[in-house]
């Protein structure tokens, strides 16, 4: 089995400043400037969260071109773009492998077309569905291969927040812990019945113990 681990939290925002406002107000420390995702339309920020793992805030980018494909991570969907408008929120996350095109052929849900992808001087190989939709309501994770040794997390200052644990609820929990367990990712994140479908994050931080 290929190795999957988890590599980025993904936490939407109405608007990139908005996201990060709530970021620092929960875990004390300010996510860093990103970059723009030509390709998407939207552009990020990023704190870090330890070894090659780190937290983005994305949000579409008002100077960027609307893309003539449905930006990843449910962005344009209305209901989604509904949620963001009641305030920043965690909404998906990133696993990461060195072989992208046999983790895809190892998952049970389709994680969608793998990209090419840049921003500023990485490049990674990523995968996102047609119609930009989450796999598993957020709960099966974005795969992504990044091009070679560098990566995000490397170049972020420390902030002392960590990863405690990461927690799922669905309305048909059994193919989603399927769809993990797949992926080699069952003890990564354990998910319940609940009526809705929501992705949780406890993190360690110089506060204490924070929930997103």
């Amino acid at each position: 089995m290929t190795e999957v681990t988890l590599d980025h939290l993904v936490v939407g925002a109405r608007e990139l400043g908005e996201g990060c406002d709530f970021v620092e107000a929960a875990l004390g420390v300010r996510p860093l400037p990103g970059g723009k995702h030509a390709a998407m339309g939207t552009h990020n920020a990023l704190l870090r969260l330890g070894a090659r793992v780190f937290l983005e805030v994305m949000a579409i980018d008002p100077e960027g071109a609307k893309p003539a494909r449905p930006r990843w991570f449910d962005l344009d969907e209305p209901r989604m773009r509904a949620a963001l408008a009641e305030g920043p929120q965690l909404i998906h996350w990133v696993a990461r492998t060195a072989d992208i095109d046999a983790a895809c052929a190892q998952a049970k849900i389709d994680p969608g077309t793998v990209h090419p992808m840049a921003r500023g001087d990485f490049r990674w190989r990523i995968t996102i569905p047609d119609d930009g939709h989450r796999p598993g309501a957020g709960l099966i994770p974005t795969l992504i291969q990044w091009a070679d040794a560098a990566h995000p997390a490397d170049r972020l200052p420390e902030t002392g927040v960590r990863v405690v644990a990461l927690a799922g609820e669905h309305p048909d929990p059994a193919p989603i812990r399927a769809g993990l367990a797949a992926l080699g990712l069952s003890e990564t994140l354990k998910v319940t019945y609940e009526r809705h479908a929501r992705l949780a994050v406890m993190l360690r931080t110089p506060r204490g113990l924070v929930t997103l």
